[in-house]
């Protein structure tokens, strides 16, 4: 008769979890643990990810699997492939159960709701114990952000950021000060680009024969999906990703802060750290990149506003969309405050456009899975606000396109802050511009056959009247916002001919605009 402590302890580990300080790894036994690792259908096909999307998040399970067994431990790794795949973990778990009859199953929860609604269902399933574990990769808890959330009339990233600050102690001084006197240096970090940028080239990592098989299949299995597999070139591996994250700090943090906004035509990494990918895989601990951060700082190698906006990124605004996100699904998901309904044009697939920036934008994200934070909040983000796209299209696509994309981090990012379909809990005001900050901000529009100084009519930027057009349609939500209100009193000043110019303008390209023509990010 088998004794239960010689059944083994199941770990399963998802694909964001790569870490062997899993807080259900961590304090195991090698010799008492068997770790199960799953390539599912149901993962790589709920949206119709892109190309470099699956085949990083399946090559880096796959080395780090290697790498558990090198280690000693022992793991069982279901493969796409494999024929009795059952394409979804709750079934890919019940087969292991079978295989191993383990004692337990200890998991870290998930870092998504739908998969999560899943992994709550199994002490009802399984006849053990199932212990689900808090993912404490986070500096804060659900249970934490909640609390603070708590009886709270408005939910701003910067005052639970600044309890991340106390909590951590970074950039703090012996008296409990913010380093600098200032808790946020954003204003420092709002410069234009220089008319010669020579930004350094980011590490990039030639696949090795396991990444190569994975793209084979990744080309094999999901040809049709959006994005392109011959730029792949990511880190998959902890050693990689902190190769890395050392030519971050030692070539680009310093300039990291005051070009962070800044949006040069084919340069696709300026100075940002591109570390975002192996951060949310698990590859990279967040905190002890925010503590190195700290350390180019006092080490006289960077300046405060590059490692403030820096460390501002990681333990304030990613820490607080986790949170939110937990706070507010499901929910959040089906948010459309602005009743936007258009669908989205089907230049965001193929980029197609004469606007550049957009089409530079849509370049970079097909090639790379990836376009930096202003690209893709005000480029990209800000057309979709001002057309006035379907939140769930748009969602989906950030949530198909982007490596680094999880939908907990980027729910809230393109919902709330994006798309303002919240109605304003996470963001205070839309994130809606003109053609004038792009032009600021950029070099797009030198060459672009529309002009950021014509308003309205043949030539003019479509940013500019689509921007009013958006205001004057929200008129009655907006008016009051304090951060915005003035606007309204600029339109209100415009004589009437002036302002119907604008609605005209915006409406003539509107009507220019083709619905996407098949299925990109969900199949049907």
């Amino acid at each position: 008769m088998t004794r239960d402590t010689d059944r083994p302890v199941l770990v399963p580990v998802l694909g964001d979890q790569l870490t062997r300080d899993l807080a259900s790894i961590r304090g195991r036994t090698k010799d008492d643990t068997v770790i199960l690792m799953m390539e599912v259908w149901d993962e790589a096909t709920y949206v119709r990810h892109h190309k470099q999307k699956i085949a990083l998040i399946f090559s880096a399970m796959r080395h780090f699997a290697a790498e558990l067994r090198d280690a000693g431990w022992q793991v069982d790794y279901v493969r796409l492939t494999d024929e009795d795949n059952s394409g979804s973990f709750t079934g890919e778990l019940a087969r292991a159960v079978e295989r191993h009859d383990p004692r337990a199953i200890h998991v870290v929860e998930a870092g998504e709701w739908r998969v999560q609604q899943g992994i709550e269902e199994w002490p009802d399933k399984f006849d053990c114990e199932v212990e689900i574990l808090s993912d404490d990769r986070f500096i804060a808890s659900i249970a934490e952000f909640r609390e603070w959330a708590e009886d709270r009339g408005t939910l701003r990233m910067e005052f639970f950021y600044r309890e991340m600050r106390r909590k951590t102690g970074l950039l703090m001084t012996d008296d409990g000060k913010p380093e600098g006197g200032e808790w946020n240096l954003d204003k420092q970090n709002r410069e234009s680009p220089e008319d010669e940028m020579d930004p350094p080239e980011r590490p990039r990592f030639e696949p090795d024969d396991m990444t190569r098989e994975v793209i084979g299949l990744v080309q094999d299995r999901f040809g049709d999906h959006f994005g392109n597999l011959d730029t792949f070139s990511w880190p998959v591996t902890r050693e990689e990703a902190e190769e890395a994250a050392d030519a971050f700090f030692a070539e680009r943090i310093e300039k990291f802060g005051p070009y962070q906004d800044a949006m040069v035509h084919g340069e696709d990494d300026l100075y940002h750290s591109m570390l975002s990918t192996s951060i949310n895989l698990g590859l990279l601990d967040p905190l002890e990149l925010c503590q190195r951060a700290e350390k180019s700082y006092r080490d006289g190698k960077a300046p405060l506003n590059s490692v403030e906006g820096f460390i501002r990124q990681l333990i304030g605004w990613r820490e607080y969309v986790r949170g939110f996100y937990w706070q507010f699904m499901p929910g959040l998901q089906s948010d459309n405050k602005l009743n936007a309904q258009r669908g989205l044009p089907e230049f965001f697939w193929t980029g197609e456009t004469d606007m550049r920036c957009i089409a530079d934008c849509i370049r970079s994200t097909h090639d790379n899975a990836h376009a930096h934070h202003s690209q893709r909040l005000m480029v990209l983000g800000n057309f979709a606000l001002l057309a006035g796209c379907n939140p769930r299209d748009v969602q989906d696509w950030y949530l198909v396109v982007y490596a680094d994309a999880y939908e907990w981090v980027e729910l809230p990012n393109v919902a709330a802050m994006i798309l303002y379909a919240d109605g304003g809990k996470l963001a205070s005001k839309p994130y809606a511009a003109s053609g004038n900050y792009i032009n600021k901000m950029s070099d797009y529009c030198k060459e672009c056959r529309y002009s950021p100084a014509k308003k309205t009519g043949e030539g003019a930027c479509p940013f500019n009247p689509l921007y009013w057009h958006f205001m004057h349609r929200h008129r009655d939500r907006l008016e009051n916002n304090h951060r915005i209100g003035r606007i309204y009193s600029t339109w209100d000043r415009m004589d009437d001919a002036k302002k119907q110019d604008y609605l005209d303008s915006a409406e003539a390209f509107l009507d220019t605009l083709e619905p996407a023509s098949r299925t990109w990010a969900r199949s049907e």
